[in-house]
């Protein structure tokens, strides 16, 4: 999702018709409990529009050729400047907006969340220098709103809360109130649906996301249908997996989630509590936002016992260790809540990444506590990387069947 490609990149680059939106609004005044769109927004800089045939050719070129002739429109995109809620306080955050032009009807407003990102020059809002392939939806007449995260883009200057459910849910929900309250003022209509997607990281922020529209009617967003893949939605399972494995291919992701939840819940702890030399000492480093996923794994080991500490990982595995932090597990996963739009789990039977099982009794406990409108959809021998576009086969032709 995140390879790019130079020349169809600066193709892009240089067909944007580059302009500034002087659509802006800031406030020093405390915030209510739930603030309004206009409360959120901050600004919108339209980066440009392009033209539907040089998304085609982007598609194909990242591996999504087959979609091709779902790109029927143009689309305008924006950088969208946004606030949400860090700690207590709001902050300013970023996104990418995907409006397609010339739509026969309204289209549907669709939230897309990205995978994992290390490098601060992948944030979404960055494009058409990065490129996730989530930009296409709106090409296929979605208008999309894909935000880059607390931590990337525009809030650079924290560090990312991974797999937090309070922010991740927030961070969508605000960029999707903050851009309904933008669309109203540029005239720009849509119908009554929303939908959200995404893959990874970006499958539990949907996860995330959809339990909070759910659950809070104060936000006034009513979801039509949600389609998340391969999303850790059950992490105290996923790092007892992680613990009790010989090898695991993403030593990255560990680093990114011990590293966030220390700071994210002030721990404050050395992180090497957590890991043996010299991975502790590299760490910082290698989470400063300059390195690929694949640099930080070539620097750390893909043995977990090897990777941290003998206590901590003896303690992953007993019932009484490491309490807090897998108090926080249980907080950040999905147990007492069950899905009521209709929802698609998507997963490969093979992630090396995020174990299938996390998706498997997440789908079950879902099934067992009575949702009825709840799929998961296998993806025999997929594996992290190549279970995106099978997924997206699935989803994009179910989530246009409901748009009505």
């Amino acid at each position: 999702m995140k390879t790019l490609f130079r020349p169809v990149r600066l193709l892009l680059l240089a067909t944007l018709l580059v302009s500034s939106l002087g659509c802006r609004r800031t406030t020093e005044d405390p915030q209510p409990t739930q603030p309004t769109g206009q409360d959120l927004f901050v600004s919108a800089q339209s980066i440009g529009t392009v033209p539907r045939l040089l998304l085609q050719s982007q598609a194909a070129l990242v591996g999504f050729g087959a979609f091709a002739p779902q790109l029927k429109y143009d689309a305008t995109y924006y950088k969208f400047l946004y606030k949400t809620t860090y700690k207590g306080q709001l902050i300013q955050v970023s996104g990418l907006l995907g409006v397609p032009l010339n739509t026969p009807t309204p289209p549907a407003l669709l939230s897309a969340q990205h995978g994992t990102m290390f490098k601060q020059s992948d944030a979404p809002s960055n494009f058409p220098s990065a490129f996730t392939g989530f930009e296409l939806f709106a090409s296929a007449g979605f208008v999309t709103v894909i935000p880059d995260f607390i931590g990337l883009g525009a809030s650079s200057n924290v560090v990312q809360p991974y797999y937090d459910k309070a922010t991740s849910a927030s961070t969508v929900v605000d960029m999707l109130k903050a851009a309904k309250y933008f669309l109203q003022q540029q005239s720009i209509a849509t119908n009554k649906n929303l939908f959200l997607l995404g893959y990874s990281e970006g499958g539990y922020v949907t996860m995330a996301a959809q339990q909070e529209i759910e659950t809070n009617p104060a936000h006034q967003l009513t979801l039509t249908a949600a389609a998340e893949g391969a999303g850790g939605y059950d992490l105290a399972g996923m790092l007892s997996g992680i613990a009790t494995t010989p090898t695991y291919a993403t030593p990255s992701f560990l680093a990114l989630l011990l590293n966030g939840y220390n700071t994210t819940y002030g721990w404050n702890r050395p992180l090497s509590d957590f890991f043996q030399a010299p991975y502790a000492a590299r760490i910082p480093a290698l989470l400063d936002g300059t390195k690929d996923r694949a640099t930080i794994d070539a620097q750390l080991t893909t043995s977990p016992v090897a990777l941290f500490t003998p206590a901590f990982y003896t303690a992953l595995g007993t019932a009484s260790g490491e309490a807090v932090l897998k108090q926080q597990l249980a907080d950040n996963s999905f147990g007492g809540w069950v899905p009521r739009s209709p929802t698609r789990l998507y997963h490969g039977t093979a992630d090396e990444s995020v174990f299938y099982q996390t998706s498997a009794t997440t789908a079950a406990r879902f099934q067992a506590a009575g949702a009825t409108n709840v799929t998961l959809i296998s993806i025999p021998n997929g594996m992290h990387a190549t279970s995106i576009i099978p997924m997206m086969a699935d989803a994009l032709p179910w989530l246009q069947s409901l748009d009505k």
